[in-house]
């Protein structure tokens, strides 16, 4: 029983590791050519094209001649080509097909995002990861105008510390993250409460000026340099380069059961070769089975369960998109090479 066992286990990861090194494997059902819609996301375009949408960058052929080459914009007619006898997406009318020329529906600054960025776009701007010393050195809120312990846009308020910059932004300690496994810390999240301008420094007595706040600003917030939090649209999905056998370790929005386009915290980052872009497929651990035989409790393999894309790195964890589920997912499931 156990060789048997052993032989199905060895022939699951022999199928698991040619699966990953097949490449792209288009639809059956796929289309000759596609006109890019206002909404759509380069994830929707993939997987209407592969089986295995992350293999994206092996298949799209671009001309250098073009301005941004790897940018997609909607009225964009992508079409299936064979270049050496190898299938290829590119723009039709990049140099590979010949098209009348057409005047472009939308305006050329706004390609096509990678995911829906409405998913992601509030978190990376009410989110930042920090150490534990980088914030508690950080100046700090002592009150606000007339001795108010609340406050919020248009009002001023006291701070103590050495300015971080004129620009400022406000943030109050969230999260501590750390890896389930080895009990290291990965880093502490700082939720953005508002923005504000340093308008007097007098010795280490900061006068600031609110501009924005998105919940009131509180005794002992802490003041950061603002920083620019522009979401990258241009990355495209992508395998890792290397291994990669992480965890999801938290879930935004507190829920219990985690979806589709839900936002997960990874206890993997840069240091690990995780890059933005990274597709990986999430595991749900399987269950333990009770041998009939021998009664001994055997170990069932994990089963896939999903897949998430990493839309932000740091150096000990990142952050990722859920696109796809087919079953409830749960903190501690496994993520791995897709």
């Amino acid at each position: 029983m156990r060789k048997l066992l052993y032989a199905l286990a060895a022939v699951m990861l022999l199928s698991a590791s040619w699966a990953q090194a097949q490449g792209p494997e288009f639809r059956s059902d796929h289309p000759e050519r596609y006109t890019v819609k206002k909404g759509d996301t380069l994830w929707d375009i993939s997987s209407r094209f592969l089986n295995n949408p992350w293999y994206w960058p092996e298949i799209w052929h671009v001309n250098p001649q073009v301005n941004n080459p790897h940018l997609i914009y909607p009225g964009d007619e992508l079409a299936l080509v064979y270049i050496d006898g190898k299938p290829r997406l590119t723009k039709a009318g990049s140099g590979v097909i010949k098209l009348s020329p057409k005047v472009r529906s939308e305006a050329i600054d706004t390609p096509i995002p990678a995911i829906p960025l409405d998913a992601i776009e509030s978190f990376l701007t009410k989110t930042r990861i920090v150490s534990q010393e980088e914030l508690e050195s950080a100046p700090y809120v002592l009150e606000g105008e007339e001795s108010r312990i609340v406050t919020g846009a248009g009002d001023r308020v006291y701070a103590r510390g050495e300015a971080p910059a004129r620009s400022v932004g406000i943030f109050r300690k969230s999260r501590a993250h750390v890896d389930p496994d080895t009990g290291e810390f990965l880093g502490l999240e700082a939720r953005s409460i508002g923005d504000g301008n340093v308008t007097d420094e007098k010795g280490d007595i900061l006068t600031v000026q609110l501009t924005k706040t998105r919940e009131e600003v509180r005794i002992e917030d802490r003041l950061l340099a603002r920083e620019d939090r522009r979401i990258n649209t241009s990355f495209t999905p992508s395998a890792p380069e290397g291994d990669i056998e992480g965890k999801m370790i938290a879930v935004e929005s507190g829920v219990t059961q985690i979806g589709q386009y839900n936002v997960v915290v990874l206890n993997r980052g840069a240091r690990d070769g995780l890059e933005v872009g990274n597709v990986l497929a999430v595991l749900k651990a399987g269950n333990q089975a009770k041998d009939p035989v021998t009664d001994e409790i055997v170990q069932l393999p994990d089963e896939r369960a999903g897949l998430l894309m990493v839309f932000q790195t740091y150096e000990k964890l990142s952050y990722g998109l859920v696109l796809k589920a087919t079953r409830a997912l749960s903190i501690g499931d496994k993520v791995t090479n897709p």
